[in-house]
């Protein structure tokens, strides 16, 4: 393998095994998971459990007697960061420390880093004392004082190919710069790192002075670390990522979409792409999907023994409409493919139609909404009953044709799940009778409702007790006693959850099976909060009683639960 400048490869293994810290063995093991993966040593053999990157760094300093350094808590002067060029920072993955009386500390994960310290002395005309601290700390360092591909908008500054936002003449060279190396390698760069973070959508949003990237990340948004001087070739960027998505560059005041496949550390990835325009260019969000995603067990969703003992009820009926409401991004496709997955068997038909396809179920005859061509949820719906299925999955009810389609296929004998933008459970069966649907099709036809939410998990690396204020806990309509026989947990925040505190996602749920007594009231045209009242005295848990448990358990806090499940006024 070809050892890469900045990159802890087979000299540095050398140097562990002659500290007999790790065997010959070890180290051409880890040399081959290098090649495939692109990391450091150091990172591949704590992950291995061969050595931890402590024991590494703590034995490598004393046999060459340097200092080592915290980087995650260290402070650097912004003067000293210009001290070394991008380019040369992301090429050795070295970070200037401090410089004094002709000095300059650099932070090296590698004490055999020679070329860089030859190339960092000349450039500088001082001496360069080595500082060592763990290779994984130094790359994410370098991410946050210099942003994601700080070095490629360099090369390109020094290019003088500044590019402001195009006017109707300056389509040509905008087309010519969307095919430079520079500009794909830095779209790509933002890509990767979307994925790596284990975000689900990257947003790209020009404003008047800036550039702005976002990721979401189990939920919440956050801003990308980028170099400021990105906003000169924020025309390019967003051209690169339209021309990726087969979309119109010429384009730019009409919304299109299009989609991106992509591979990345050995997955596939399906990016769907949305721009529309707005006041300073056009707005861009890509939608990551796996497309080997795993699809989850019904255990795994976090339903609690009661829910998932109604909701496998449910799924074994023989026909009726399952609904599951929710916001966009609240986990119920999720929720959807994991029933899927425990009804799929050879004896069974399951089509899906969906708007874009999530999951790969195998042997699932799955079907893309595509409205351009006028293939539309309604229009797939009425060859269906044709291809003589068991099971059916209707992406989204978005309108009264779909939905009057969709019960017709369960009065004849069909298991349909779909899902509906409400808020709460309850709040599903008023939305059919609002779009239409005569009260005794949905009586016959719905036979059972689950709202849910997604909450994040406090971070398992950093997580410490706390007492919540005192506001929030009566927010949370939870008697007193409860609160003070409960320990209350927090994370603290750490590298792991990029000092969040939260690291992964839960499922909150509000379920309950239709009824007689809620059958009658919904041919009674009773409003959504009469039928949760009557869910309540069958059993049912609202959203933030469910959160509670999910706070007692020591998954969430309370915060968490009042961000995403609403106020019960009732």
């Amino acid at each position: 393998m070809k050892e890469l400048p900045g990159l802890l490869g087979r000299s540095y293994g050398e140097l562990l095994r002659d500290l007999r810290l790790v065997t010959e063995e070890d180290v051409n093991r880890a040399l081959a998971e290098q090649d495939k993966t692109g990391e450091d040593l150091d990172t591949i053999l704590h992950r291995n459990e061969v050595c931890e990157v402590s024991r590494i760094l703590k034995t490598v300093s004393e046999h060459f007697k340097l200092e080592t350094i915290d980087v995650v808590h260290a402070e650097i002067s912004p003067d000293v960061l210009n001290a070394i060029p991008v380019r040369m920072i992301h090429r050795y993955n070295v970070l200037p420390l401090a410089q004094d009386n002709g000095r300059l500390k650099v932070i090296t994960a590698d004490p055999l880093n020679y070329d860089a310290f030859d190339d960092i002395r000349l450039l500088m005309n001082c001496e360069v004392v080595p500082v060592l601290a763990v290779s994984a700390d130094i790359r994410n360092a370098i991410k946050q004082y210099y942003g994601i591909g700080a070095e490629t908008v360099e090369s390109m500054m020094e290019e003088e190919q500044q590019v402001e936002v195009v006017g109707k003449d300056e389509h040509a060279d905008i087309e010519d710069l969307t095919e430079d190396a520079s500009i794909i390698r830095f779209v790509n760069q933002i890509m990767s790192e979307a994925i790596i973070d284990r975000a689900t959508d990257i947003h790209i949003e020009p404003f008047e002075d800036e550039l702005r990237i976002r990721y979401r990340v189990d939920g919440i948004l956050y801003d990308a670390a980028l170099p400021q001087t990105i906003r000169h070739y924020q025309a390019a960027v967003i051209s690169r990522v339209k021309i990726m998505a087969d979309m119109n560059i010429a384009e730019k005041r009409l919304p299109q979409d299009g989609r991106i496949n992509i591979r990345s550390g050995g997955a596939e990835f399906d990016l769907r792409v949305s721009t529309v325009p707005s006041s300073y260019g056009e707005s861009i969000v890509i939608r990551i999907l796996s497309r080997s995603s795993t699809i989850l067990t019904l255990e795994d969703l976090g339903m609690d023994h009661r829910a998932l003992e109604i909701f496998n009820k449910l799924i074994r009926r023989p026909h009726g409409i399952i609904l599951v409401t929710g916001p966009t991004g609240s986990g119920k496709t999720t929720s959807l493919y994991a029933a899927l997955a425990k009804l799929n068997s050879n004896d069974v038909k399951i089509i899906t139609i969906e708007d874009p396809i999530e999951y790969q179920l195998r042997g699932a005859v799955q079907i893309q909404v595509l409205p351009k061509i006028g293939l539309t949820f309604a229009s797939i719906l009425r060859s269906l009953l044709r291809q003589d299925p068991d099971i059916m999955l209707v992406g989204e009810t978005r309108d009264t044709e779909t939905a009057e389609i969709t019960i017709r296929t369960a009065l004849t004998g069909h298991l349909v799940f779909s899902t509906l933008h409400t808020n709460d459970a309850a709040g599903a069966v008023t939305r059919l009778l609002d779009m239409g649907i005569e009260p005794f099709l949905v009586a016959s036809s719905v036979i059972g409702v689950m709202a849910q939410r997604l909450v994040r998990k406090i971070c398992p690396h950093c997580k410490e007790s706390y007492r919540p204020e005192r506001d929030a806990l009566i927010a949370m309509n939870i008697p007193k006693e409860e609160w003070e026989q409960t320990v209350f947990y927090r994370g603290r925040g750490c590298e792991k959850c990029k000092f969040l505190g939260y690291r992964g996602r839960t499922g909150l749920f509000e379920i309950f099976p239709m009824s007689e007594r809620i059958k009658e009231l919904t041919v009674e045209r009773a409003s959504a909060s009469v039928i949760k009242q009557q869910a309540l005295k069958e059993g049912m848990l609202t959203l933030r009683r469910f959160g509670w448990e999910v706070v007692r358990e020591g998954m969430t806090t309370v915060d968490e639960v009042l961000r995403v499940a609403q106020e019960e006024d009732y």
